[in-house]
């Protein structure tokens, strides 16, 4: 090539590389398209348009240039990673591995290739060998705040929050104004428990990188969960603004709104999901749809697309633990597992824990708890970790966790986290188990291929709904909610202590404000209109929610005055206060689950209406297996009714109670000796099944 040559294909680079960093992608694949047609034999130029035409969505054609590239220059440290970053992309990360150990043969200890090397091993999941060759990067450069932070990533993989924290510090010392460090650090500080400072980290790091969205919706997933609920809202429509088809940041925002009673957006919102999820969007969580007016087949499908990334992610880590099946001796008890965030003073916890006890009593299953929240310390969790070997995984990576439920050689694992705050979808994806099932955490389907069955009864998940659940149904004979019976309890307070009058039907509505909603609330504010001198009793809500119900009700033609709030109370005294309770009203589309048996076991009349969701059926199954079905109406407006009929009769309401008082020691629904044995049964049929060899099925016990 002539020095003229040379010299204008090097300005034809330089124009390219200008073009590609100033986002002219169209520009830049033009020029390099007309350029190569000069200059053939250059693999930078075919590098340089495959980026090009990776930028414009043309990946394909991509892949022909940067081949064409390594076959021009196989030695090219740039062609190689962009390939290996390909294969990343693709979920190969063992090719990408491969091409860039070949790389490392030719060029020993480079520190970008070792990066890229690092990286790659973090998707497949081998982070100590990870860490391995980072430090090795590290050890050519020192003061790349990137390397750092590769380390960090990999510290804190392998569980190590201290020496995770330590190396982004080191990044953040070299780079202040990294967004990417102060964003690590978040992770980091929120893997030890510190959800307040990590909400700090992720806004510093949004305050760098104002136009980056994941900053802005990770600190307002910090804010939610430290209990900072508008701040958490306004961080989701900022990250909704920047990123507007976010699923995650619009489901999040549509939630977090309803749990405020902030519903001036709300239809939008709603609509605005309905049309997300027909289109397939994803990061839309499951348990922010619970509350929306969608059906089951529209919220499997929300399901399905929420689990799918999540499966083609974790699948080569699950290739490379490689869980062999174990082999029990065919007379050796089936060895059952619990994983779950709610072991402890937690609506979960108090749900499972009699019945745990009572199961412990029974042969035939050897149990296993598995905790992925802290020890609080309470009573709740020593009597769980007397009924069974409790063990504490909260502060294991997810593979480690795996691992650790692998090798006690558990054959049924029950998830009782489904997609909540602190969902098990990355560690179940990995397949601890050989049997996994969805119970009592999440009501509705879980949609993914590592969910084995569902753990239902006829009325939450009657046979006509069948279609709309991935799983293999097991269905009780019984409530498929358990309810302790041992529970303190307290002298019920004076109304005037609750602020209560001394007269009148006192309506109340114990779930969760975000499961109110606006048609609820119109539902509850027209019974009010009907029974002069009624009130309804609600649990306080957050950050003025409380204040946006009372407007609502004015407007509503209610005085504010008939709305209490019930501030948040110890647990034996807020069961104490349903007691002065006349009529519990249930809310739709999702309604009461623990709050129904606490209801119903504290002697309250609670009234229902059946949904057309698992969210919504669960009162209607408590209520069904107490036999009383006169307090389950068919449709909303026989529910308005009939709550309007029973508020202007105390003596109606006086004989369900003496019904209720009756059924704590007759109903099956208070019985856990009978809630035992059908799990027990359950658990011991889909594990024997396996043992044999035959797949899940649908089961009726």
């Amino acid at each position: 090539m002539s020095v003229d040559a040379r010299a204008e294909l090097e300005a034809l680079l330089q124009r390219l590389a200008h073009q590609l960093r100033q986002g002219d992608s169209h520009g830049a694949e033009g020029l390099a398209a007309r350029s190569r047609r000069d200059f053939p034999l250059s693999a930078e130029l075919a590098r340089l348009h495959g980026i090009a035409l990776l930028q414009l969505g043309r990946r394909r054609d991509a892949l022909t240039a940067l081949h064409r590239a390594a076959e021009l220059a196989p030695d090219s440290i740039e062609v190689q990673c962009n390939l290996a970053n390909l294969a990343l992309e693709d979920g190969r990360p063992e090719l990408a591995i491969e091409r860039l150990q070949a790389v490392l043969g030719r060029a020993p200890g480079h520190p970008l290739v070792l990066q890229a090397l690092g990286v790659a091993l973090m998707v497949a999941g081998r982070h100590a060998q990870a860490r391995d060759t980072v430090i090795q990067a590290l050890r050519a450069a020192p003061r790349h705040p990137g390397l750092h932070l590769n380390l960090a990533e990999a510290e804190l993989e392998l569980g190590d929050t201290t020496r995770a924290l330590t190396h982004v510090q080191q990044a953040l010392e070299l780079a202040p104004r990294l967004d990417a460090a102060h964003a690590l650090l978040g992770h980091v500080l929120h893997a030890q428990g510190r959800a307040a400072d990590a909400a700090r980290a992720w806004l510093d790091a949004e305050r760098l990188a104002p136009g980056e969205p994941r900053h802005a919706f990770q600190a307002a997933r910090m804010l939610e969960e430290s209990g900072e609920l508008a701040e958490a809202a306004a961080g989701y429509a900022r990250a909704l603004q920047h990123a507007p088809h976010a699923g995650s940041a619009l489901s999040r925002l549509a939630h977090t709104r309803r749990r405020l009673a902030d519903w001036r957006e709300q239809e939008a919102l709603t609509s605005r999901l309905h049309e997300a999820v027909e289109a397939g969007q994803h990061g839309i969580v499951p348990f922010a749809l619970l509350p929306e007016p969608f059906d089951r087949a529209l919220q499997r499908k929300a399901a399905e697309t929420f689990t799918r990334p999540i499966e083609q992610h974790m699948a080569p880590v699950r290739e490379k633990l490689a869980f062999a099946p174990q082999r029990p001796a065919p007379d050796a008890p089936i060895r059952v597992g619990l994983v779950g965030d709610g072991f402890g003073e937690h609506p979960i916890g108090r749900a499972v824990a009699g019945m745990l006890t009572a199961l412990a009593e029974l042969d035939g299953l050897e149990l296993h708890l598995f905790a992925t929240t802290p020890d609080d310390g309470g009573p709740i969790r020593r009597r769980l970790a007397a009924a069974a070997p409790l063990h504490a995984i909260d502060a294991l990576p997810t593979t480690l966790a795996a691992e650790r439920i692998h090798a006690l050689g558990i054959e049924v694992l029950f998830d009782l986290t489904g997609y909540g705050e602190r969902t098990n979808a990355d560690l179940l994806a990995l397949r601890p188990a050989p049997l996994q099932v969805n119970w009592l955490a999440f009501p509705g389907t879980a949609g993914a291929p590592w969910i084995d069955y569902i753990l239902a009864d006829t009325v939450v998940l009657p046979p006509a709904h069948r279609a709309d659940y991935s799983e293999k149904v097991l269905r009780l004979p019984r409530c498929f909610m358990p309810v302790d019976t041992d529970r303190m309890t307290a002298p019920p307070p004076g109304r005037e202590a609750c602020g209560l009058p001394a007269t009148g039907t006192v309506f109340a509505c114990f779930n969760d404000v975000g499961h109110i909603g606006p048609q609820a609330f119109a539902r509850f504010m027209l019974i009010l209109r009907e029974v002069p001198g009624s009130v309804l009793w609600l649990h306080a809500g957050p950050d003025g929610a409380d204040e946006r119900l009372r407007s609502v009700a004015l407007g509503q033609d209610v005085s504010p005055d008939r709305l209490v709030f019930l501030p948040p109370l110890p647990r034996a005294d807020e069961l104490a206060c349903y007691a002065l309770a006349d009529l519990v009203l249930d809310t739709l589309p999702c309604g009461a689950g623990t709050t129904a048996a606490d209801t119903l076991w504290a002697g309250c009349p609670l009234l229902t209406c059946a949904g057309d969701t698992f969210a919504g059926r669960v009162a209607a199954s408590l209520l069904h297996h107490a036999h009383l079905p006169e307090l389950v109406p068919e449709d909303t407006d026989a529910f308005v009714a009939r709550a309007v009929q029973l508020g202007r009769d105390p003596a109606a309401l006086d004989t369900i109670r003496a019904q209720l008082a009756h059924l704590r020691t007759q109903s099956p629904v208070f019985d856990m000796a009978g809630f035992a044995a059908d799990f027990h049964r359950a658990a011991q049929t889909i594990g024997t099944r396996h043992r044999i060899g035959r797949p899940p099925i649908d089961l009726d016990f």
